[in-house]
């Protein structure tokens, strides 16, 4: 770390979640009125470090959507899957500046999505994800998250259900990315593992492990097992660094300086290589898509560790 912190780890985390708790700017995503009952207040964070020490306060246990988190995780596969060069055929690694949802933006020339963080690119990368059927694929996308992770991990049926017949906008860009022949065949096989990758249920814990595996450069530092090959962490890190935080990732990495992935489910996760993999969970959202709270505990936490990549 930067600097020494002049208090214990878990300490500071717990004054953070205290003074942010309070907190109560945003608002919290949900696909279908009814069907959760999302507490605003859940809030929490947590630190895994490379020796696998796992520091957590807050409401750790509370289960969330991983949602567009998955991103990174699906680029990972796709990458392992079709290789670098290949992937880069169908997906760019440019920051667009756009929010999340945009309905379409792609390269005038190559018909490519700017990235695999936005919708557009994540559609389009999990078209890339390989297996013999749609169960095949679905239960390679659940196996990868359990390497990360260290225990399995299930899709939420009814937000599954929710957010299929509330899609018409992710069928549009499928439409047109198979259009500009950027994915193909069986759109709708597609969008529903895309939406399966978006519907699994985590908590902090899991996601500040999944941040420390990228950390370690690919290696989870608790089961020791290898999620994915070190040859790809730094492409995932690459993207989650220039266009993670959507139209936020500018100010993101002045302020923060590590790479990161928000998700509407109010989780975010940070990864600051060969040191941490940081994990904040908080429903409200600000306008852009992204955890208030979470936002505000890295930037405390960037400041007090001297977490910065930029950081003397």
């Amino acid at each position: 770390m930067g600097n020494l912190p002049s208090k214990s780890l878990i300490e500071f985390l717990r004054e953070l979640h205290s003074k942010y708790l309070p907190l109560r700017d945003g608002t919290v995503y949900v696909s279908e009125p009814g069907l959760v009952e999302i507490n605003p207040d859940w809030f929490a964070i947590c630190i895994a470090t490379l020796d696998g020490q796992v520091y957590c306060v807050g409401d750790w246990e509370e289960s969330f959507l991983i949602q567009s988190i998955s991103k990174v995780f699906a680029y990972g596969l796709a990458l392992e899957d079709k290789g670098r060069d290949y992937v880069l055929t169908k997906v760019d690694v440019e920051p667009t500046g756009d929010a999340y949802n945009s309905i379409i933006k792609v390269e005038s020339k190559s018909k490519r999505p700017y990235n695999s963080m936005v919708n557009t690119g994540a559609i389009a990368t999990t078209s890339l994800i390989e297996g013999a059927g749609p169960g095949h694929k679905l239960k390679r996308i659940l196996e990868m998250y359990r390497r990360y992770i260290g225990r399995r991990v299930f899709v939420d049926t009814p937000i599954l259900v929710s957010e299929q017949n509330s899609g018409d906008r992710n069928w549009a860009i499928s439409y047109l990315l198979r259009n500009f022949g950027m994915i193909s065949g069986d759109i709708s096989q597609t969008l529903s593992l895309y939406l399966q990758q978006c519907s699994v249920i985590i908590n902090c814990r899991d996601l500040g492990l999944m941040g420390a595996t990228l950390a370690n450069n690919g290696l989870n530092p608790v089961t020791k097992e290898r999620a994915i090959s070190s040859n790809y962490v730094k492409d995932l890190l690459s993207v989650m660094y220039t266009c993670g935080m959507y139209d936020f990732a500018g100010e993101w990495v002045y302020k923060v300086g590590f790479p990161a992935k928000s998700g509407v489910g109010g989780g975010i996760i940070g990864v600051v290589p060969n040191q941490m993999g940081i994990a904040v969970f908080s429903p409200p959202l600000d306008a852009r898509g992204n955890s208030v709270r979470g936002i505000k505990v890295c930037e405390e936490l960037s400041k007090y560790l001297g977490l910065h990549i930029f950081a003397e």
